[in-house]
């Protein structure tokens, strides 16, 4: 296989995940990766800073959430934004051809702590892109912040039930059906704590 084809960061990833899966992620080194991508291991460092980045990628993530947060319609509220966004990945990222892929990547995900504790960093900044979007689009800060959280909430829901392989649905159905779910947990909580106190808060 020649070293120098397309699609490098995905063959690294496919490998690597290969591998991982094969002989555990503390056993597979960079070199392994790229020799079972067919590539060098300069190709690797160009595309990743180390082996655990191949299975995290903010950029990926974001520029399509972002970018389809700030296309949504002018009158749109701020959590239909958000519905836009969940919409984009499920058309670029989690497409069927993706789902056996995300299974392996969970599965390596779920055996490691560190990955985890990764896995809740890469969290973290995708809520945080995720409210600077909302509030470009002229949402208040708090709002903004509440909106991104339920967002990042829903979409850990979703990526959870996309990524079993009993759940035909396709991602962004399943983003649509569980934000309307998180919504109107949100609302029946908020409901809740008004009935207590007598005040109304939506």
């Amino acid at each position: 296989m020649a070293r120098w084809e397309p699609n490098a960061p995905q063959r690294l990833a496919d490998a690597a995940l290969e591998l991982f899966t094969e002989r555990g992620y503390d056993n597979t080194t960079v070199l392994d990766i790229a020799q079972r991508a067919g590539l060098a291991k300069s190709t690797f460092f160009r595309h990743f800073q180390d082996k655990r980045e191949v299975l995290f990628g903010e950029d990926a993530l974001t520029r399509p959430l972002v970018a389809a947060i700030a296309a949504a319609p002018t009158g749109a509220a701020p959590l239909e934004a958000v519905a836009c966004g969940l919409d984009a990945l499920g058309q670029d990222i989690f497409t069927p051809a993706y789902r056996a892929f995300t299974v392996r990547r969970r599965a390596v995900i779920d055996a490691h702590p560190d990955l985890q504790e990764r896995e809740a960093l890469k969290g973290v900044s995708l809520t945080a892109s995720m409210a600077q979007a909302v509030t470009r689009r002229g949402v208040p800060g708090l709002a903004a912040r509440v909106t991104a959280e339920l967002g990042t909430l829903a979409f850990k829901i979703t990526y959870e039930r996309w990524s079993d392989l009993s759940n035909t649905d396709e991602f962004g159905d399943i983003a649509r059906q569980t934000l309307d779910e998180v919504r109107a947990a949100a609302l029946s909580v908020c409901n809740s704590a008004a009935s207590s106190t007598g005040d109304s808060l939506f």
